[in-house]
């Protein structure tokens, strides 16, 4: 009779589950042993770096992605990464392993006391089965579920199961296919069609969800039918529309009152692929203007059932675009041009301006480029230089954990080694992750991180003064040099001082992970704070703002032929 072990590996061949990321321990080698040969083990050497490596391969293959982790410790460890995970609803399929069936009830070490319940409420399904017999059926559950939910699920198995015999029914867990359909029926689509239709003036708010699917081109033809604004969900961990189109606003603030402001005006909200809302800083007011209707497509049930205001359709974001496309009439007249890029602020001192260092990655990398970023306190500076019209260009964490940046950095390059790959990662941030070098060294990942150094925590230097606490402890980072930490990782590494330097860094196309660690002013993650600490020249010339105002635009539009030397380069 077959082991558990191999209906198991088989099923997973099956379902396309073959590139493992892990850390493992002493209960999950009877797991690992026997490996067909079409698997492949991506390494990790901590179980936040493991989960976020393998949070940007699935976003970035759109499928799910096996992960391999220890009993309560390492889980535990992976819990922050899971984190940003389940916000930006990553299908992960989480195997841990658990000490024998025997041990568990004494305690013995490395037992996982109720491991299910360890990971709940975070994941979207747990379990540990009853049997060593119901392990094939529970691993598909833990696939099927993943898929399903668009959010990680979690299996503990005592590593006694893997090599228990089954019987022949253990056997139709092979050939099983579970699909779903969410499609809307006849009438929710004249519902909405003529909710959409009938307003005087609409609003559009997208989120991570389209890109996700794949309708970041369609959302634009969606957007110049309606002929209204455009904004991306607060707290965004996809981009889902080019960010210098004229009619996108940016990222809504994730604030109640200032979200209710920005829909003044408009008779009806239609938000696609995203929850309503995700909100963060506490300012509270009405959740919606008066007059103003709010619809929410997604197939997120649980993210329309917990929404405090609106109508919800649960059904399939990309479904409904195109219902929509379908019934609204294609926009009239010539494209409207693209908004231009302003001028680069510059900072005083031999430390460049963020905006610097963004101008650079925008004029001197190929226009296909993906950016995983997490650099919290340029986000500002982020969304006034870059001009992303590219579908899967952006990834950020969407939990706000700190630590998915270089790990999901690497995870994006090594599910797509055809598109340059770049991690905009703070020196904040940095050290939470900073493990996933090492894969990339080892696995020779063509992934180019710019490590931006400001020698503190700037977003909580910002919260500080949000919150009226200007004097907290613990803000400082002074003394690392991240060359050298990345070059005892087995990473080519160096520290350029100035804007030509960088720009001829960004210029080489090298087949291996490099570091460019560049040291800037420190800027905030808002143009409307008060914080005193950014630089003199920040506050004589920013704007208040942000640069998605036309008007406030100086830089003319790209000359088209730079950039389609730009986007032929590799």
């Amino acid at each position: 009779m077959p082991s558990v072990r191999r209906v198991s590996h088989e099923f997973l061949e099956r379902q396309g589950l073959t590139t493992v990321f892990g850390n493992p321990g002493s209960n999950e080698l009877p797991f690992l042993a026997e490996l067909p040969d079409g698997f492949r083990y991506i390494l990790g050497l901590h179980e936040g770096a493991v989960v976020g490596m393998a949070d940007g391969y699935a976003q970035a293959t759109g499928r799910p992605v096996l992960v391999n982790l220890h009993a309560a410790s390492g889980s535990g460890n992976a819990m922050g990464a899971l984190t940003n995970a389940v916000a930006s609803r990553t299908p992960l399929v989480v195997v841990a392993g658990q000490q024998v069936r025997p041990a568990i009830g004494p305690e013995a070490n490395l037992a996982s006391v109720d491991a299910p319940a360890l990971m709940k409420p975070l994941v979207g399904w747990a379990a540990e089965p009853a049997c060593a017999g119901d392990v094939p059926r529970a691993l598909a559950q833990a696939v099927f579920e993943a898929r399903l939910q668009r959010r990680p699920t979690y299996l503990s198995v005592p590593y006694d199961d893997w090599s228990a015999e089954v019987d022949d029914n253990a056997l139709a867990v092979l050939d099983r296919r579970v699909v779903r359909g969410s499609v809307p029926g006849d009438e929710q689509r004249r519902w909405l069609v003529e909710q959409v239709a009938s307003a005087r003036r609409p609003a559009l708010v997208l989120g991570g969800d389209i890109d996700s699917a794949g309708r970041f081109d369609d959302a634009v033809r969606l957007a110049e039918r309606l002929g209204g604004p455009v904004w991306a969900a607060p707290s965004q961990f996809r981009l889902p529309f080019p960010n210098r189109h004229p009619r996108f606003r940016g990222v809504l603030p994730a604030g109640i009152a200032p979200i209710s402001a920005a829909f003044e005006g408009h008779d009806l909200v239609l938000v696609l692929g995203a929850p309503v809302f995700r909100y963060h800083e506490h300012l509270p007011g009405r959740y919606l203007p008066e007059g103003t209707r709010l619809i929410q497509v997604t197939d997120d049930a649980s993210a329309a059932a917990r929404a405090p205001m609106g109508e919800a359709l649960v059904a399939d974001p990309s479904a409904v675009v195109d219902v929509l496309l379908e019934a609204l009439d294609a926009a009239d007249g010539p494209a409207e041009a693209y908004r231009p890029v302003p001028e680069p602020l510059t900072a005083e001192g031999p430390a460049l301006h963020p905006e610097q260092v963004f101008a650079a990655l925008r004029e001197e990398m190929p226009g296909d480029t993906a950016y995983v970023v997490e650099s919290t306190s340029t986000n500002a500076a982020w969304w006034r230089q870059m001009d992303l019209r590219r579908q899967g260009s952006y990834y950020f964490p969407a939990a706000g954990g700190l630590g998915f940046g270089l790990p999901g950095a690497v995870g994006v390059a090594m599910a797509q080694p055809g598109r340059p790959v770049v991690g905009v990662i703070g020196d904040g941030s940095a050290n939470y992750g900073i493990t996933a070098l090492w894969t990339a060294a080892q696995h020779r990942v063509p992934l180019t991180v710019v490590l931006l150094r400001n020698g503190t925590y700037g977003a909580l230097r910002w919260f500080g003064g949000l919150l009226g606490v200007p004097d907290a402890p613990g803000l400082d980072i002074p003394g690392l040099d991240f060359t050298r930490i990345a070059e005892g990782y087995g990473v080519r590494a160096q520290h350029v001082g100035g804007v030509a330097e960088l720009r001829a860094a960004l210029a080489e196309t090298p087949d291996h992970p490099r570091l460019i660690q560049v040291d800037t002013a420190l800027t905030t993650p808002s143009w409307t704070d008060s914080n005193p600490t950014r630089t003199r020249r920040d506050r004589r010339t920013r704007a208040k703002p942000p640069a998605e105002d036309p008007d406030r635009s100086s830089r003319p539009a790209e000359d088209p032929d730079r950039r389609s030397r730009r986007e032929g380069r590799r």
